[in-house]
């Protein structure tokens, strides 16, 4: 029993890191499967974002929202350096997005001054929360894992409703069409550098945020944080994908997006506590991206097969025999 409720505490754990993950895969689902750009900016964004909020919270001593803002912006200004890049240097894309990931490691470790930031001691999000709950609250236990919960579900649902929002008005489908057919919008006369620009500059906004709540979060931020997060961002696409299937409205594919980082997390807290090393974690997202995006695949071609032995089978041939 004793196992049963430590298993349940570390995937509560997990599932309060995974909304907040949850908010780079909408990023990179921007990128990735709306503009069908292969960014890999993302990488250094994420790391960007909390390197930033740490900066201007413990040197600084910035409100902890208002830091979030200032991080969501320099992820923006990353993801139009890669824009101007591919757009204006016809540099391909993800050479682009590769470029500026190199520069942001640079770029972060010279805004840190040192390899990571401590915010012990510095109010955060969920410290400044916890402080004006009442205090019988604390006797919950995992309080603070509960705050960061429902700070990570708040946010993540406020990223989804302007998701929804934005590629419901002109620009957000002009950057949709963009991504479905290039040719076809600048045939209409859009301009598709813009839509471009401005599809990377919310998407990387968005994996910035998710960077500065996670270092606020864990309460720390690293400079190499960010190692990973495309992959990460992907299992979370694929994985909401083959828990949801691939919905039809819009809406759902982004509450698969969340759904997809949460079960994430969670595996990965049960192979941990199954005694895998941690060493072996980039290894084991590997092999979960490799079959979430092949079992998808295989489960059509067996139900087209299934199908056509039951035909076979209904008209008093042999399948086998035919093939």
């Amino acid at each position: 029993m004793s196992i049963l409720i430590t298993l349940l505490w570390a995937a509560h754990s997990a599932a309060s890191q995974g909304v907040l993950w949850g908010i780079m895969g909408l990023g990179v689902y921007i990128t990735f499967r709306v503009l069908d750009f292969p960014d890999m900016t993302c990488d250094g964004s994420f790391a960007l974002g909390g390197c930033v909020s740490a900066v201007l919270a413990v040197n600084a001593g910035w409100n902890p929202y208002l830091t979030l803002v200032i991080a969501v912006l320099a992820g923006g200004i990353s993801g139009a350096i890669t824009a101007l890049l591919h757009n204006k240097c016809k540099i391909p894309a993800i050479l682009s997005g590769i470029l500026t990931m190199t520069a942001l490691y640079s770029i972060n470790s010279r805004i840190m001054g040192q390899a990571n930031i401590p915010l012990i001691g510095t109010d955060t999000i969920v410290s400044l929360i916890k402080d004006i709950l009442p205090t019988f609250l604390e006797s919950i236990p995992n309080f603070t894992v509960w705050v960061t919960l429902v700070i990570g579900f708040i946010f993540s649902a406020l990223a989804v409703i302007f998701m929804y929002w934005l590629f419901g008005t002109e620009i957000g489908c002009a950057i949709r069409a963009t991504g479905n057919n290039e040719d076809m919008v600048r045939a209409l006369g859009e301009n598709t550098d813009k839509m471009k620009t401005y599809g990377l500059v919310i998407g990387n906004g968005l994996v910035a945020l998710s960077g500065a709540l996670v270092a606020q979060s864990q309460g720390y931020a690293d400079v190499g944080m960010g190692v990973g997060t495309i992959v990460v961002g992907l299992a979370s696409i694929v994985i909401g994908e083959v828990v949801m299937g691939r919905a039809r409205t819009f809406k759902f594919r982004l509450i698969s997006i969340i759904l997809g980082s949460v079960i994430y997390r969670v595996i990965i807290a049960f192979v941990l506590w199954m005694g895998l090393k941690s060493t072996d974690l980039k290894l084991l997202t590997a092999l979960v991206v490799s079959a979430a995006l092949t079992i998808p695949k295989l489960l059509p071609a067996k139900a087209t097969m299934a199908a056509k032995e039951e035909l076979f089978e209904e008209e008093g041939g042999s399948f086998d025999a035919k093939h």
